[in-house]
C-alpha cells in the first residue's frame, strides 16, 4: 500500500486548503448572520459566491470518478474531503461535494433510465438544485434495512409509493426538487431482494413534508436539513432505479462511498478542533500557568494526535481497498472507519470544548456544531453496534470449522 500523494493530488490539496482556509472559514460568520434572514434550510447567499469561486478554481464535483469530475480515485479524493471537513456546513456544498447529493448523483448516473438521468443529473452536477434521500423510517428500527416498510407496488404503468419516512436528508432545502426513496416491493421475497429504489419528484401530488428533524438543536442546513415525510403518490415505471427488488444492493452501493466520505470529513473536523484546542491553550492561564503547560492537557494533545493519525491511516487503507478490490473486498475496513472516525472526532472535539471552557459551548467557536455532527454520524449510515456486528461476523467466519 502506497499512500504518498501524487503530484496531481498534492496540487489539489494545496488548492483546496487555500480555498477553505482563505475563502470559506473567514466568512463563516457571514454564513451564520445570513441564515436568520432566509430561514434555517435555504442556502445563504455567501455559499453562491463561494460556488462561483470554486468553479473558477476548478474545485467542483471533486468526488466524481472518471471524466465526470476530477477523475480521482477514492484514495486521491480522501485528503481533499478531509480538508473540506474543516468547515463541514460550508465547504462541501461550496464545491458541490455535499451529502446526500453526492451519493444521489452516483445513483442517478449508474441506475436511472436515460430520461430520468437527463432530467435530474445535469442540474445536480451544476449545483442548481439539491436532492433528498429517503430511507429511514420512524416506525421501525431502520438500522436493519430489511425492516423498511414503505410500500412500492405496481399500479398501472407505474408504481404507488406509500408510507412514512424521516431523516430524509436534504428534503428541507427549498432547492430540493427530487428524492430517491427506498421501499418494500416484494414482502415475501428473499431477504436481500425485497426492496426497490425509486425516484420521486417532490412536486408529485401526495408527497408531504411533515416537519424537520434537528440534530442536537441544529438545522444541519449544510445537508439541506432532514425531514419527516409522508408519501402516498404515483410515479411512472421509468422512475424505478435499477431492477425491481434490487434496492438493497443499490443501497449498499450508495452507502459505501458515503461512509468513507463522512469518515474523511470527520478527520478534518477533528483537525479543526485540534487547532482551536492548541491555540487556546497558549492564551489561557488558570492557576498561574498556561493550559499548554499543564500535564493533563499535554496528555490530551498527544492522545488526540495519535487517534487522528490512526484513523487517517485506516481511512486511507479503506479507500485504497475500495479502489483495488471494490466495496465488497473493503467491507471490514468500511465498517471499521464508520465506527472509528466518529468516535475519534467526538473525543478530540470534546477535549477542545473542555479546553475552551464556557466559550467552547458557545457560538464563538464552531465546536458545539462540530460535536453534534460527529455524534450524529455514529448513528447515520448504520449505528456503531451494527458495523461492529458485521466486522465480528466476517472475522469469525474465517475461523469457523471447515472454513
Amino acid at each position: 500500500m502506497e499512500f504518498a500523494y501524487s503530484t496531481k493530488v498534492e496540487g489539489l490539496r494545496e488548492q483546496v486548503a487555500d480555498f477553505v482556509n482563505t475563502k470559506v472559514i473567514p466568512v463563516e460568520s457571514v454564513f451564520q448572520s445570513q441564515k436568520p434572514d432566509i430561514g434555517p434550510w435555504d442556502t445563504p447567499p455567501i455559499i453562491e459566491d463561494l460556488k462561483i469561486e470554486a468553479k473558477e478554481r476548478g474545485l467542483w464535483n471533486l468526488f466524481l470518478p472518471g471524466d465526470r469530475g476530477a477523475g480521482l480515485t477514492n484514495l486521491e479524493y480522501a485528503p481533499l474531503a478531509e480538508i473540506s471537513g474543516r468547515s463541514p456546513w460550508m465547504a462541501p456544498e461550496a464545491m458541490n461535494c455535499s451529502a446526500p447529493d453526492t451519493g444521489n448523483m452516483e445513483i442517478f448516473y449508474h441506475f436511472a433510465t436515460p430520461e430520468v438521468r437527463e432530467r435530474w443529473l445535469p442540474p445536480l452536477l451544476d449545483g442548481q438544485i439539491r436532492s433528498a434521500y429517503s430511507m429511514t423510517e420512524p416506525a421501525v428500527a431502520s438500522s436493519d434495512a430489511n425492516n423498511i416498510s414503505l410500500s412500492i407496488t405496481e399500479e398501472g404503468d407505474g408504481f404507488r409509493v406509500k408510507g412514512r419516512k424521516w431523516w430524509s436528508s436534504g428534503a428541507m432545502s427549498p432547492r430540493c426538487k427530487v428524492a430517491i426513496v427506498m421501499g418494500l416491493s416484494a414482502p415475501d421475497g428473499d431477504r436481500h431482494k425485497r426492496h426497490s429504489m425509486i425516484v420521486v419528484p417532490l412536486d408529485t401530488p401526495g408527497v408531504k413534508i411533515i416537519r424537520s428533524t434537528s440534530v442536537f438543536g441544529f438545522s444541519d442546513g449544510g445537508h439541506g436539513g432532514h425531514a419527516e415525510m409522508d408519501y402516498d403518490c404515483w410515479v411512472p415505471r421509468d422512475h424505478l432505479l435499477g431492477d425491481l427488488h434490487s434496492g438493497f444492493a443499490l443501497a449498499q452501493a450508495r452507502l459505501g462511498p458515503g461512509r468513507i466520505h463522512h469518515a474523511m470529513r470527520l478527520i478534518g473536523m477533528a483537525e479543526r478542533a485540534f487547532d482551536i484546542m492548541c491555540e487556546r491553550a497558549h492564551i489561557r492561564f488558570p492557576f498561574g500557568k498556561a493550559i499548554a503547560e499543564q500535564g493533563v492537557f499535554q496528555d490530551w494533545v498527544a492522545e488526540a494526535r495519535i487517534r487522528i493519525e490512526q484513523v487517517r491511516l485506516l481511512v486511507l487503507k479503506a479507500a485504497w481497498l475500495m479502489d483495488t478490490v471494490g466495496n465488497r473486498g473493503a467491507a471490514v475496513e468500511i465498517s471499521a472507519i464508520k465506527v472509528a472516525a466518529p468516535n475519534m472526532a467526538q473525543w478530540v472535539i470534546d477535549r477542545a470544548i473542555e479546553t475552551c471552557g464556557g466559550a467552547g459551548v458557545s457560538q464563538d467557536y464552531p465546536l458545539a456544531e462540530l460535536y453534534a455532527q460527529s455524534r450524529m454520524l455514529s448513528i447515520a449510515d448504520g449505528p456503531d453496534e451494527v458495523h461492529k456486528m458485521a466486522i465480528a461476523r466476517r472475522e469469525l467466519r474465517r475461523y469457523a470449522p471447515g472454513s
